[in-house]
């Protein structure tokens, strides 16, 4: 049973990224990186559907795009996502759990939110070497005319939201001197002001700031056997903005404008790694 519900998950995770983009032209709000503007899950916009048809709301547009499991992030009338192209006559292994090294690339595609025309691609070659290779996991972060991405493999990309250039790059594992996490790198990007916020890893490095405009890093933080898979967040406690780092080992608060640690909650490793949900706040309680 076990066996088969991992292979439908690995199937779903290839079904082309049509449904989930179906409706945006719908929507007033902007939807610009993970769980939304505020990064909270939260739609502000007050024309919200109250009930579904019957059949489920009606298919404007479809785009088949590679694998993946990033979500689509909208900005200004377009969206942008990431996929993963196979090499020329490669396939996924059948087990996704297999660490084996498959040739191919990942993508960053910008599609016309009233129609799904792809408008711009920008691709780079990304052998993978990760468990569940569908494609890369992290959603991009769009601000400021730029829209920026993290791979499954460690590339961090700044490129023109308009156009599809690079504006600037880094490969975190080797500026970091790290490997790939067993599931790749998942972390969501974070932007705060002029800065852009990621998970690297390694020693002094799980967290780090890069100026948005220049790549410049700017501070580095924490240090842990493995980043996890939790994405960066920043919330306010004491009348303090904090940003909450949850690694397998730790939970942190740190000063997001230097990388000062306020405060860490050691716990028993997490087994595998796996620190994943994003850190929430209620009241002045942290979940």
């Amino acid at each position: 049973m076990q066996a088969a519900r991992t292979s439908l998950v690995y199937r779903l995770a290839r079904v082309p990224l049509f449904a989930a983009l179906a409706t945006l032209p719908l929507l007033a709000d902007d939807w610009p990186q993970w769980l939304g503007p505020q990064r909270d899950g939260v739609w502000r916009e007050n024309r919200i559907v109250e009930k579904f048809p019957a059949k489920g709301p009606k298919v404007r547009w479809r785009t088949a795009i590679g694998g993946g499991y990033t979500g689509p992030a909208v900005a200004n009338g377009r969206v942008y996502v990431l996929d993963r192209q196979l090499g020329p006559g490669t396939s996924n292994p059948s087990n996704p759990f297999a660490k084996v090294t498959i040739p191919g690339s990942e993508r960053v595609l910008c599609l016309d939110a009233a129609d799904g025309a792809i408008l711009w691609k920008h691709d780079y070659d990304c052998p993978y070497a990760v468990s569940y290779p569908a494609g890369p996991r992290a959603t991009p972060a769009v601000d400021g005319g730029r829209v920026y991405t993290v791979g499954a493999e460690g590339n961090l990309l700044c490129l023109d939201a308009e156009k599809g250039n690079a504006i600037w790059s880094h490969d975190l594992k080797k500026d970091y001197g790290i490997t790939t996490p067993t599931w790749g790198f998942a972390g969501h990007p974070l932007i705060d002001g002029g800065k852009l916020i990621c998970l690297a890893g390694g020693e002094g490095s799980v967290a780090v700031a890069f100026d948005k405009e220049t790549g410049k890093e700017l501070w580095r933080a924490l240090s842990a056997k493995e980043p996890g898979y939790c994405p960066p967040m920043i919330h306010e406690y004491g009348g303090k903005r904090q940003l909450i780092i949850w690694h397998p080992e730790s939970v942190n608060g740190l000063d997001p404008d230097t990388g000062k640690v306020y405060w860490t909650y050691p716990h028993t490793p997490i087994r595998s790694g796996m620190t994943i949900a994003s850190p929430r706040k209620f009241r002045d309680l942290l979940f």
